[in-house]
């Protein structure tokens, strides 16, 4: 029996290819939440932390937050004016309850209307999403907080928070 070798590995590798696309596809259904793709906002918001995905708040926590960035959780990440209207505008248009509904209203559950939560791993939701982590893996050196995203879900940059 006489199988050609490029038909082999090229049906191996559509399969394989297949099976990338589909978990991510898959990834996109729960875990999902568009990252930023507005540069001003990566490069102010990334330059100190992940910049999280504006679905994973309401508009009015991310309005409070950057009224308050003179003392950004302990830091002051003032902006100018101008940089500060932007990222607020592109933050509460893609917000949970704004144009990022479709993804934030999972994260969103147990929120009251009209709250406006700051830390997004205090949100019901991720709590429960978390709580088999334990104390000393959140204070692992390559985790350093619960804020640091990419440390375990290694396509959160991308959008993708699935952890299996």
């Amino acid at each position: 029996m006489n199988i050609p070798i490029r038909s082999v590995v090229a049906g191996l590798l559509v399969i394989g290819l297949t099976a990338a696309v589909l978990t991510k596809a898959r990834a996109g259904g729960d875990d999902y939440f568009p990252p930023v793709k507005d540069k001003p906002t990566v490069d102010e918001c990334g330059s100190c932390h992940m910049a999280f995905p504006p679905a994973m708040l309401p508009a009015a926590s991310w309005q409070r937050m950057m009224v308050e960035l003179d003392d950004h959780f302990g830091d002051n990440a003032s902006l100018d004016p101008q940089t500060a209207a932007h990222v607020t505008r592109y933050l509460v248009d893609n917000a949970a309850d704004a144009g990022g509904r479709r993804y934030g209203r999972k994260l969103m559950k147990g929120v009251p209307a009209g709250a406006s939560p700051q830390r997004i791993t205090e949100l019901p939701k991720w709590v429960r999403e978390h709580d088999e982590v334990s104390r000393s893996e959140w204070q692992h050196k390559d985790v350093g907080s619960k804020a640091n995203c990419p440390a375990c879900h290694v396509d959160a940059n991308d959008g993708y928070f699935e952890d299996d």
